[in-house]
């Protein structure tokens, strides 16, 4: 049961919006790209890097009210020191948000010094806005622009085309579609999107699913099992057997008290997405 299918998604747009990425990319001063804080590696597209390298890049750890705070640090210093500028946010509450328009002054103080000197001080900051699905990109331009001027859902894949979006702060933002690569290759990385609901879940097995997720759980944060669902930090068993654990303690029993696993993964999941089990990083980056 902890065994889970490989995950395949094969969007239709994703030619199309690498085509617009890349015919839109001599708009801009600068690219954001967008991260989940809880699983930065994860949440990155493995192209853009190549895409953009020649565009300075502002990474945001979006979600951070819902990470691991010390572990964000840790990624903060990570992506700093390969040079990236770095800004924590979380869109939906709107903490760090106003620091995007200083991030960027900062990271094209050069640029800008040389507008100025051509007598163009003033100049509108061009940014093109890149993440994945379901990592708060339309909810972020909505709090930059002070309404809500892009498509914001909780759910994967709504943005469908480019839009340029004003602020008061005098930066336009180019929203996009949300990108995911072609196929997740990488399935660890597919889990954990999915564990955030980065991946619709209608094409999962929710019960493997969340059995990953309370056996990563057991490892790192043993006090939250303990605190919401009664599992004992030395608790032995297996992803599955976890799960067992907590539908018997959360009375979620079908006749003849077989544990009702199917609810405990549905539990589980909302529970963790809307951070009930307190603040959780999926991700720490290597040492």
């Amino acid at each position: 049961m902890d065994d889970m299918k490989d995950i395949q998604w094969f969007p239709g747009h994703m030619a199309k919006t690498r085509r617009q990425i890349t015919k839109s990319l001599p708009l801009v001063d600068a690219v954001a790209e967008l991260l989940d804080a809880r699983l930065p590696m994860s949440s990155r597209n493995p192209d853009l890097g190549a895409m953009t390298k020649r565009k300075p890049r502002l990474i945001i750890l979006n979600k951070a009210d819902m990470a691991d705070q010390s572990v964000t640090q840790q990624w903060i210093a990570y992506y700093q020191k390969q040079g990236f500028a770095v800004m924590t946010a979380d869109s939906k509450t709107g903490r760090g948000v106003k620091g995007f328009a200083p991030a960027l002054r900062e990271l094209l103080k050069d640029d800008l010094a040389k507008y100025a000197a051509k007598g163009m001080k003033g100049r509108p900051i061009r940014v093109m806005i890149l993440g994945i699905p379901n990592v708060g990109k339309s909810s972020l331009i909505n709090r930059l622009a002070g309404g809500k001027r892009a498509k914001a859902e909780d759910r994967a894949g709504v943005t469908r085309t480019q839009q340029w979006i004003k602020t008061s702060d005098g930066v336009e933002l180019l929203d996009t579609p949300g990108v995911l690569w072609p196929k997740l290759d990488d399935q660890e990385a597919a889990v954990r999107l999915a564990m955030t609901g980065a991946i619709r879940d209608d094409i999962l097995d929710k019960e493997a699913l969340a059995a990953r997720l309370l056996a990563q759980l057991h490892l790192d944060y043993p006090q939250a099992l303990a605190d919401r669902y009664k599992i004992a930090a030395d608790a032995e068993g297996e992803g599955f057997e976890l799960l067992e654990m907590m539908a018997k303690n959360r009375g979620m029993l079908l006749s003849g008290g077989v544990p009702n696993t199917e609810r405990a993964a549905i539990t589980l999941l909302d529970e963790f997405r809307g951070t009930k089990l307190g603040r959780i990083s999926l991700e720490r980056p290597a040492k």
